[in-house]
């Protein structure tokens, strides 16, 4: 079918094609690529794609993907076909979906120049045509340049000494950039931070260096000494505390210097110095107006915290060595400390500490930035170059995938016509069936939540290679699902015929076909017989081992029961063999009554009853299962892995059984030799046949009237019907004479 659509004062054919009861815009030829911003939205397939989880080419779809947030959609599809339309004479030739161009087959005059320019840097200045190895090859050897045209300047050995040097030491303080090489590289924003944070961190050793005097009173041994007052102020603090409490009132000694019982508690303890409850008690004993010991009579977990404060912070700045520190010595040692503790927090967030202070002093004075900036924009000069390159590359790139891709987005004609499509990840093979229509997805669960209304029978798997795991989903769309349950094993084989095992572990049941349909009422009949059967043979079995019990018993207190008139053994009761009875007399009454009715029946109509009976049994599920099976839809499927599928895309009863290969469908097997462990072939079926086929004879026999006159001619009690003379009622009655006489 086609139809024709019209935009503004041009118009287009479209054509269409139906597959597995889907209408699709076909597209064949290079005006249909032209033309694709003229096809209606409605018609479009897909009206978003995720980048990732599909079977194409991942650098052409970063290259479709024009706002890189990992979704193609409708105007990125536009845009691309619009560009394909620009850079190729003849759209036609993206058809062949192959690697390589023809140099005549370029419309774009700066392309077409820089295609002969990498050939010609590869040597092949008399070649026709470019392919995307060419590119590889023309990439690597470009990359390898020094000016390669991304702006980023490596480490390279072509640098001079001094600006190597340099580069170095950019990339030890901030990190680098990656060139196009691979190396790690500095570019201008780089190269901008790193003398941002060289000019920082001087300024800031110069700021503590103005006033050393009350910033660095110990001199460089400052920062140890503040390092040796943070580590005990905690402690310090709370003893002053204490202590002022004790001064307030002498009766929270106790309290406040912990009580016997709880050095009880430690005492029962294999005790270490650091232990941590040690460690909770005061840092000295405490006394009303007590001092801090600096020397002796310190909590044994913090005296040696204690002695680095002496050492370190008291005795330089408080004078010789203390035995002991007031609270307001305490308070003059932090006020000491505490500026150059504020100018350590303003000291810049930067790593120039792995130069040092002079190599940084010497980078600033050199001429050096201006130098590396120069050769940072030489290589920016390059970038049209290179960007021309990765323009051939994109051509080629399209002419490769653009096709293809447009079969699984615009259309789903490489789905529905090849039974492969760019979200299929590989092939289930599980229960002597092989699953086509297999996709990956990241959470299974979610995904269930979803696909789930598809209305196709999916098993969740997962899939594990050499201690990769992978989940996927598989549609089983032909045969039943007896076999189909939760920790199955299969075999995974994925697009590049890597093989995988597959385990199922999550199954959402659907129909599968409207044949598993019509025996499922008698399989569901069939299991509730089991079952039923099962639970009366376990039950049957707890009452036998019940009264193998009882016999032991019994036997073992024989003497007993003899003496005993109330232990004798009970009679049959007779309500329980009359309601036996009554129940057999209803069974065979119903069987007499079905046996009654057939026999009232013609002969053809009998299989008209099976038949009927049959139907009512089964026809429901079938209705059921069918009207299941033409609501079939992948769509579901694909929107919970990201897409956005823009129509129903049905799955029908064929297309469903091409997807799903079951054995019996293919070539038939033919075996040789007999099975030694065959199961042996019951002789029921043959009486069956035989008990049937008198019953139809007794049957015929008697619609007959033969079995009437043979039973009757048998016996000889009763005459034929014919040698009996009928004697009117009438006269009977009228004369007893008559009576009397004939009965003489």
């Amino acid at each position: 079918m086609s139809s024709k659509l019209s935009s503004g004062s041009s118009a287009h054919e479209w054509s269409f094609f139906r597959a597995g009861g889907v209408v699709q815009a076909n597209i064949t030829k290079g005006e249909d690529i032209a033309n694709l911003a003229k096809l209606d939205l409605k018609l479009w397939f897909a009206l978003a794609m995720p980048v990732k989880g599909v079977r194409l080419d991942p650098k052409f779809l970063q290259l479709i993907d024009a706002d890189n947030d990992g979704r193609i959609r409708p105007p990125e599809v536009i845009a691309a076909a619009r560009w394909a339309e620009s850079v190729f004479a003849n759209l036609d030739d993206l058809f062949s979906c192959r690697g390589s161009i023809a140099l005549a087959a370029i419309r774009d005059a700066e392309i077409l120049d820089s295609a002969k320019y990498a050939l010609e840097s590869l040597g092949k200045a008399d070649a026709d045509e470019i392919s995307l190895g060419d590119i590889a090859s023309v990439d690597k050897s470009m990359a390898a340049t020094l000016f390669n045209g991304d702006g980023v300047i490596p480490a390279s050995d072509k640098l001079s000494p001094a600006i190597k040097l340099l580069v170095q030491d950019i990339l030890t303080v901030m990190g680098g950039v990656t060139d196009r090489s691979g190396a790690a590289g500095v570019d201008t924003a780089t190269a901008d931070a790193f003398y941002a944070q060289a000019d920082a961190y001087l300024k800031w050793l110069d700021s503590g260096r103005a006033d050393a005097v009350s910033i660095q009173p110990c001199g460089d041994a400052t920062a140890d000494a503040l390092a040796a007052l943070n580590a005990v102020k905690t402690k310090v603090d709370d003893f002053f505390a204490r202590v002022r409490l004790a001064n307030y009132d002498a009766r929270a000694l106790e309290a406040i210097n912990r009580s016997q019982n709880e050095y009880l508690e430690l005492a029962a303890k294999d005790m270490t110095i650091s232990a941590e409850e040690l460690a909770g008690f005061p840092v000295a004993l405490v006394a009303p107006g007590a001092a801090l010991p600096l020397a002796k009579g310190l909590n044994p977990a913090w005296e040696g915290a204690i002695h680095a404060l002496r050492d370190k912070a008291c005795a330089p700045l408080l004078g010789a060595k203390l035995a002991e520190l007031s609270e307001s010595e305490w308070a003059r040692l932090k006020a000491a400390l505490a500026p150059f503790e504020k100018w350590q927090a303003a000291r810049p967030v930067t790593a120039m500490d792995k130069l040092g202070e002079e190599r940084a002093r010497a980078i600033l004075a050199s001429g050096e930035r201006d130098e590396l900036a120069a050769l940072m924009a030489k290589d920016l000069a390059q970038k049209p170059k290179f960007d021309r390159i990765e323009s051939v590359e994109k051509m080629l790139r399209f002419r490769q995938s653009l096709v293809p891709f447009l079969h699984n987005y615009v259309s789903f004609s490489q789905f529905y016509k090849q039974r492969r499509s760019a979200f299929i990840a590989g092939d289930l093979y599980l229960d002597a069936r092989a699953c086509h229509l297999c996709m990956d997805v990241a959470d299974a669960g979610k995904h269930a939540a979803l696909a789930g209304l598809s209305g196709i029978y999916l098993a969740y798997c997962d899939a594990t290679r050499n201690g990769i795991k992978r989940n996927i989903v598989a549609a089983f769309t032909d045969g039943d699902s007896d076999n189909l349950m939760v920790g199955r094993n299969g075999v995974f084989y994925d697009r590049d015929g890597l093989d995988w095992d597959a385990t199922i572990t999550k199954v959402v049941a659907n129909p599968i076909s409207v044949r598993e349909a019509f025996w499922s009422p008698y399989k569901k009949f069939q299991k509730a017989i089991e079952d039923m059967i099962a639970k009366r043979a376990a039950s049957a079995e707890a009452a036998s081992s019940g009264k193998l019990t009882n016999v032991a018993t019994s036997a073992v207190n024989m003497d007993k029961q003899k003496q005993d008139p109330a232990a004798a053994p009970k009679k049959f009761d007779v309500g329980v063999i009359a309601a036996m009875a009554v129940a057999l007399g209803a069974i065979g009454g119903a069987l007499s009554s079905l046996a009654t009715g057939l026999m009232g029946l013609k002969w053809w109509q009998i299989p008209l009853v099976f038949v009927g009976l049959v139907l009512l049994i089964s026809l429901p599920s079938m209705i059921l299962a069918w009207m299941k099976l033409k609501r079939r839809n992948i769509a579901p499927l694909l929107d919970a892995n990201g897409w956005a599928v823009n129509t129903r895309a049905r799955i029908n009863t064929p297309f469903g059984a091409a997807m799903t290969d079951r054995a019996q469908s293919r070539a038939k097997i033919s075996t040789s030799g007999k099975d030694p462990f065959a199961d042996k072939k019951s002789r029921w079926p043959y009486y069956l046949v035989i008990i049937v086929a008198l019953g139809v004879s007794i049957w015929g026999l008697n619609r007959s009237g033969l079995l009437h006159k043979w039973s009757h001619g048998a016996i000889g009690s009763t005459p034929d019907a014919e040698c009996v003379e009928e004697v009117p009622l009438v006269q009977v009655e009228q004369t007893g004479e008559a009576t009397s006489a004939k009965s003489e």
